[in-house]
């Protein structure tokens, strides 16, 4: 039960939905036991004969209010108690997602897609099961089943006696089992998340599995995980299935011994004939606690279990956040410097970074090289913080970076990561996410300077044209050039480009560089770039190799020196040279 703790703020909040809830929840089972001793009244006066037809409609009238009562009381206590389970579910699954979004990048890395999408579908209704039924059944089970007793012991103590000699073997069954239970629904989720994961990488990658023709493969890796998904959940059955036969077996023990005991009884003259007609009712109406016990508890199994793992994701703590108490910034210079700084992604791995001094002044353009893992995209991603730089390593306008407030940190860059991603809506709706209160002219200007307006008015609906899961109707340059629109839009003081322009042709980027001059004067720009020819007026090139800065200079500077840059540029000019002369010779060749 101590998983449901999380749950506690939502009780306080919903105290007075939940308690008239209960309260009507009362009132119905209160009605409830009134029945039967109408039904005894009514039996009685026939067998004495001092009854007539008036009568008879009298009790079926009292019967019949009785029901119209149970009816109107039932949907208030429905609508109050299963009504705040659904809104501390919403609660709880907006908590959860909030939570998700604080977290670093390496809880995602490390954590699969399909097992957060588990957590909010099947973990959530889990755990509103057991708030809302959960919190009936138990009040059903302690005073429907208690009064159900008393009235017994009022009709008769003895045969009362009898009745309930199985409920502590049903006790013992319902606790055997919530065991059981509650691992092998452990169990049953964890491969429902590996199900959902399975589905979402298969649709997500539908292009590659498509042009690789692995149809067919990726539905026998779904088969096998469906089956494992089946057996598990039969597993499940089989505990569940023997549960409710023999919780139903023993209370039927009590029937048997009641109606032997008890039609003696009556026979004898001991017991009323309709005194023994109540206490059958009473022990119908026992009938459904005991079973609700067992349901209760295989429904608080099952909701614990679930707010177990959702309870592991709350408690994570973000790796990177805000210190305490941290003084605010209203604007960034975009000063950087970076102060000996070696980076690992995993304590005790081999450093991505080694030793970095590097210096990026205001207004600076500064292009990082080198070969692929290098750790280019490493030392972009430091200045953001979306992977945490060491203590006194990293500083931006002489304040170190973990004395400067995330938020403001962040809306201060521009940022295009090398891995370009587009929501599932309109392109505007993408080019606008940093900055949703931009004009219609600030739009149209960010994406002339990205180079895609053109090409956005020759689409069906233009700008307010949806693109599909990732920007999948898309072309790759197209997706990076409404990034670089998105990026602009937000005017950042720092832009960092992570080979942000890979898929755009060199007469496409060359105009991308003239729009982005418009608005990169006085402020630092940081490219990551494999073509050399794009960065040769960065007023600072820095190479990367093995994650150590092995040169710096500007473009002839390094020319000069003969290095690593001079032969990576010289290679380059050979290949574009030779690209040209084929493009020459064979005009329509692909």
């Amino acid at each position: 039960m101590g998983n449901f703790r999380t749950l506690k703020r939502y009780f306080v909040q919903h105290r007075w939905r939940l308690l008239i809830g209960l309260a009507t929840l009362l009132v119905v089972d209160g009605l409830q036991l009134i029945i039967p001793q109408v039904i005894k009244l009514a039996i009685d006066d026939l067998t004495r004969g001092g009854i007539v037809q008036a009568d008879l409609v009298k009790y079926g009238l009292y019967i019949a209010g009785i029901a119209l009562l149970i009816g109107f009381f039932r949907y208030f206590w429905r609508f109050m108690i299963l009504g705040t389970a659904r809104r501390i579910e919403e609660a709880l699954r907006g908590r959860l997602f909030s939570h998700l979004q604080t977290l670093s990048l390496s809880f995602f890395q490390e954590t699969k897609t399909g097992d957060l999408m588990a957590h909010a579908t099947n973990d959530m209704d889990a755990v509103r099961m057991a708030v809302g039924m959960g919190l009936v059944a138990i009040t059903d089970t302690l005073v429907l089943g208690a009064s159900a007793i008393i009235f017994m012991i009022l009709i008769d103590p003895k045969l009362t006696l009898f009745a309930i000699v199985p409920m502590p073997f049903i006790a013992l069954v319902t606790t055997r089992f919530s065991r059981l239970v509650y691992h092998r629904f452990e169990s049953v989720q964890a491969s429902f998340s590996r199900l959902t994961e399975q589905v979402r990488e298969s649709l997500a990658g539908i292009r590659v599995v498509k042009a690789f023709a692995q149809e067919g493969y990726e539905k026998e890796k779904l088969d096998h995980i469906g089956e494992e998904y089946v057996g598990k959940n039969l597993r499940l059955i089989k505990v569940w299935g023997m549960f409710f036969p023999l919780i139903m077996l023993l209370a039927n023990l009590g029937t048997v011994i009641v109606l032997w005991l008890g039609g003696m009884e009556t026979i004898l003259g001991t017991i009323t004939a309709g005194g023994f007609v109540a206490f059958m009712t009473y022990l119908g109406i026992l009938a459904w606690p005991m079973m609700a016990l067992g349901w209760v508890i295989n429904l608080i199994q099952r909701g614990s279990a679930s707010m177990g793992r959702i309870n592991k994701i709350l408690n994570t703590q973000p790796e990177i956040a805000d210190r305490p108490r941290l003084r605010p910034i209203t604007k960034l210079r975009g000063k950087i410097e970076f102060r000996d700084l070696t980076f690992s992604y995993k304590p005790g791995s081999l450093p991505t970074l080694k030793g970095i001094t590097l210096q990026v002044n205001p207004g600076e353009f500064v292009a990082i090289v080198g070969r692929t893992g290098t750790g280019k995209s490493t030392l972009c991603n430091l200045i953001p913080r979306l992977f945490d730089p060491p203590n006194g390593h990293l500083f931006m306008d002489g304040r170190e970076i973990h004395a400067i407030p995330i938020k403001p940190l962040r809306e201060s860059i521009g940022y295009v990561p090398q891995d370009t991603f587009l929501f599932s809506t309109t392109i505007k709706e993408n080019i606008v996410f940093g900055n949703p209160k931009a004009s219609e002219e600030e739009v149209a200007n960010a994406a002339r300077i990205a180079q895609i307006d053109e090409e956005i008015r020759t689409f069906p609906m233009g700008i307010e044209t949806f693109i599909g899961e990732k920007g999948i109707t898309l072309s790759g340059g197209q997706k990076q050039r409404v990034a670089i629109a998105r990026a602009v839009l937000l005017n950042p003081q720092i832009m960092i480009l992570d080979d942000a322009l890979s898929s755009v042709d060199t007469q496409t980027e060359e105009r991308i560089w003239n729009g982005l001059g418009e608005i990169l004067d006085g402020k630092t720009c940081i490219v990551v770039s494999h073509r050399l020819s794009s960065i040769k007026e960065a007023d600072k090139i820095i190479l990367l190799d093995d994650g150590e800065i092995t040169e710096m200079g500007d473009h002839q500077s390094l020319l000069s020196m003969g290095g690593i840059y001079a032969q990576i540029y010289q290679r380059q000019q050979i290949e574009e040279e030779l690209d040209r002369e084929n493009r020459r010779v064979s005009p329509h060749a692909c």
